[in-house]
């Protein structure tokens, strides 16, 4: 397993604010980000972005990686588009290789029956409870969670959290740190700034 390279999925209409933050302090912390798209031609992104991903879904093993990140998307709310993208992440926690959803994918892995027995978190709780899913009890009214060191969900509006969750999960900071790191990105807590330079 390359145990730096994490896979951004890219699909079209993908909310690229969401993965700002873990993506860019993965890769400024020796982790390479991989995109993987359904095929190979660009995707646009919601901020209107064009995106040439570097591998398939189809390509993608679990083997290869240290974590698949799932953002949000118009596409996970309007039809089976994306559910490929949730099958994949099916196939990453049965190997036992994290997965990090936030907003939409949320929803995708609920239709794909990932959080039925795992503590999660979303949008709120009744924007998963119309996929249907068989989850609702696990549900957990807070900015980020994980479940068993292997699945991160966050809500739309917890781009930090997320990141704070993923960083967490990987072992990016030790605790002070990833600590401090929380506090200047979402409180911008300028003290903080003093521990991560320390």
């Amino acid at each position: 397993m390359t145990g730096k390279t994490v896979h951004l999925a890219v699909y079209d209409t993908f909310a690229d604010w969401e993965t700002g933050h873990t993506t860019a302090h993965l890769a400024r912390n020796g982790y390479t980000v991989r995109t993987v798209a359904a095929g190979t031609e660009p995707v646009t992104t919601m901020g209107g972005m064009r995106v040439l991903p570097d591998l398939t879904l189809d390509a993608l093993r679990p083997e290869d990686s240290a974590l698949l990140i799932l953002t949000g998307a118009d596409l996970w709310d309007s039809g089976d588009t994306l559910a490929p993208f949730a099958a994949k992440a099916r196939a990453f926690l049965a190997a036992g290789v994290p997965v990090a959803a936030i907003c939409g994918a949320t929803a995708g892995l609920a239709r794909e029956g990932l959080l039925d027995d795992r503590a999660h978190t979303s949008a709120v709780s009744f924007y998963l409870d119309a996929t249907g899913y068989g989850g609702g009890e696990r549900y957990v009214d807070t900015d980020a969670v994980t479940d068993g060191g292997l699945l991160v969900t966050a809500g739309p509006t917890e781009p930090v959290a997320f990141a704070r969750e993923v960083f967490a999960l990987l072992g990016v900071y030790e605790p002070k740190k990833l600590d401090a790191w929380y506090r200047l990105f979402h409180d911008s807590d300028v003290s903080a700034f003093e521990v991560l330079e320390g």
